[in-house]
């Protein structure tokens, strides 16, 4: 379905003030998150339908966003999940012939509402100076005073718990049910590729909603345990620390990304904490403290586990990866388990298959 685009009006406000007219991409009316920026220079649907960015306004670094379009196959879950996005180029003629929808079509069925035309690069150093905030994209309200107060209502990222609105609302099974291994995956947000590497080493999966009791994973009675990804922060979430707490006591194989890994370390006394500006993109370099290996990976996390509560727990948690830019904890082992965690995304495909052995790794815990 091909859609007109438009050069209507569109501005951006910033918390702090900062203002950016720019051209309306995508649905009409307002949008409001936190801001976050992206580096990677493809893959932008499987970004904007990752669950992770949930009550996020995207900005990409990328100079184009659209010049492939859009097609069913690279979401990453039933929708759209980004609030707004904020690019340079919104390029609606796209080069792939397998494509089902140029990007403004996909955005207006989406009803998402975007800014492009506008000083990404400006504003990207902005973010990176003063950190992440919220901001409002309109296409239709251009007065300040409004954009401040319609801003104002606007929750903080930290403090809030978003994981339990984008996890499903009932128990399913995905991949064959024969399968060698049952993992029952707990449900934060999590992404459908990384369910696909699962299905690929012979998992059948049972997928919970995020707020599952203990006694109902336990029921499935299955090899092992997967804590996804997913939006929000993760010390809010009272009640998915308390479950992990629990299921680390049964002494299965435990496995999280992103959102799960800050879940198994909060699950053990380890605090996290909100990031400056938090990492996302496909091209940041961690490194393996087991092997001795770098890897390059994906990432996209506004959060992060302190790393100076792990130095203090050296007794109980292993370090296990390290981000190479900054030194953050890009992932741990609980001592005397077999539970462990990333940070980063593995089942992602930036290029490189770098980090898919973390699948193997918990598949050979399984074989246990």
């Amino acid at each position: 379905m091909s859609y007109s685009q438009t050069t209507k009006k569109a501005v951006l406000l910033l918390e702090d003030g900062t203002f950016y007219e720019g051209k309306a991409a995508g649905a009409d009316g307002d949008a409001t998150g936190e801001i976050c920026f992206n580096t990677g220079m493809t893959g932008y649907q499987e970004v904007f339908t990752d669950p992770s960015y949930f009550g996020q306004i995207l900005l990409t670094t990328n100079a184009h966003i659209g010049n492939y379009g859009t097609a069913n196959s690279d979401s990453e879950s039933e929708k759209v999940q980004i609030s707004g996005l904020v690019c340079k180029n919104f390029t609606n003629e796209y080069s792939r012939f397998t494509a089902d929808s140029d990007i403004q079509g996909y955005f207006e069925d989406q009803n998402i509402v975007g800014i492009y035309d506008v000083d990404t690069r400006s504003l990207v150093r902005h973010i990176r100076s003063k950190g992440a905030m919220n901001c409002i994209i309109s296409t239709t309200d251009f007065d300040l005073k409004s954009l401040k107060a319609k801003l104002k209502l606007v929750p903080s990222m930290g403090g809030l718990e978003l994981a339990s609105q984008v996890s499903t609302n009932a128990t399913y099974e995905y991949g064959d049910q024969n399968g060698e291994y049952k993992v029952a995956v707990l449900d934060f947000g999590t992404k459908k590729n990384i369910l696909d590497c699962f299905v690929e080493r012979n998992c059948s999966l049972k997928v919970f909603p995020a707020k599952t009791s203990v006694e109902e994973l336990k029921a499935y009675n299955p090899d092992g345990y997967f804590l996804s990804n997913g939006p929000g922060d993760p010390a809010a979430m009272k009640y998915a620390i308390e479950t992990v707490k629990e299921l680390l006591k049964e002494d299965k194989p435990m496995f999280g990304i992103c959102l799960g890994h800050q879940i198994l370390a909060l699950a053990n006394d380890i605090p996290t904490y909100k990031m400056h500006h938090g990492h996302r993109g496909i091209n940041h370099p961690v490194k393996n403290m087991v092997s001795g290996k770098c890897e390059i990976t994906s990432q996209n996390h506004g959060f992060g586990v302190s790393p100076e509560a792990v130095n203090d727990n050296l007794d109980k948690i292993e370090i296990t990866h390290q981000n190479l830019n900054d030194g953050t904890i890009e992932g741990i082992k609980v001592k005397g388990k077999d539970a462990f965690s990333v940070q980063y995304h593995p089942e992602s495909s930036p290029g490189p298959h770098d980090s898919r052995y973390l699948f193997d790794d918990f598949i050979e815990l399984l074989k246990k």
